[in-house]
């Protein structure tokens, strides 16, 4: 991460750095590929009311450290969220802060996706602005193929990106979406190549911060009107679903094959 530290009370799980008006964000959890932990999630959920409240801010890149933007949950924290009823209840509480969040942040919000961006890094990168994806990183939204439902993920996002269909098919299958493929069906703006992506991303906020502060960030609100109809519309009647979904018998199949190669 480049730039200055900048304290917002945050655990060390979430970087914020300050580049002049550009807050460099960097999930931190590099020898997990950023997978999503407890505090990580709570994290997220604090992170954007923090961006907004940063008047000195103008612009945010949002990358991971290493070589992933972010891998999925955590199955660790998968399992706990299957056990422990209040987790879960305060998980997705958080889920639905991390996505408001984002649709209502203030600040255009540039995504690097410098590596795999997977279940809740796939919908970080989905709620951005404006997205940059390394050639060799790809999308992929597997909640169904482990038994759950994407409450904050592809199925709330995708239809307003690319069509219903395209939504559809990689929503229902899981299947893994090439950077090339993510740009020709909407879902990112630029490939870049391998390690040029961070470099892009912020060339592209610097642009941003250097316009009409009040004008930029009004045109923003202006389109993400269209994203935050969609997100209420849908929300809350996914976010029921996937608490439900943490009980299926195909979930906990999943999570003991995993925790099972873990020990091993």
């Amino acid at each position: 991460m480049s730039g200055s530290a900048v304290d917002y009370g945050l655990p060390s799980e979430i970087q914020v750095a300050a580049d002049g008006p550009i807050r460099i964000v960097t999930l931190n959890r590099p020898d997990a590929l950023n997978a999503t932990n407890h505090v990580l999630h709570e994290a997220l959920a604090d992170l954007f009311p923090r961006l907004d409240a940063d008047e000195e801010a103008r612009a945010v890149v949002l990358t991971g450290a290493g070589r992933a933007f972010s891998a999925g949950g955590d199955f660790t924290y998968l399992d706990e969220l299957t056990k422990d009823d209040a987790l879960r209840r305060q998980t997705l509480v958080a889920a639905r802060r991390i996505v408001t969040g984002m649709v209502q942040c203030r600040l255009p919000i540039v995504a690097a996706v410098n590596g795999p961006a997977v279940g809740l890094g796939c919908s970080l990168a989905a709620l951005s602005d404006i997205v940059y994806i390394a050639e060799g990183a790809h999308l992929a939204d597997p909640h169904v193929m482990v038994g759950l439902v994407a409450a904050d993920g592809g199925p709330v996002t995708w239809p307003l990106l690319t069509s219903l269909q395209l939504a559809k098919e990689y929503a229902l299958t899981g299947e893994r979406i090439s950077a090339r493929r993510a740009a020709e069906i909407g879902l990112a703006n630029h490939v870049c190549a391998d390690g040029e992506v961070m470099d892009a991303a912020m060339a592209c906020a610097r642009k941003l911060a250097a316009l009409p502060r009040r004008t930029l960030e009004d045109t923003k609100r202006v389109l993400n009107l269209h994203l935050e109809r969609a997100v209420l519309a849908t929300l809350d009647f996914a976010i029921a679903a996937e608490d439900r979904s943490f009980l299926s018998p195909e979930l906990r199949a999943t999570l003991d094959r995993q925790l099972s190669k873990q020990k091993k």
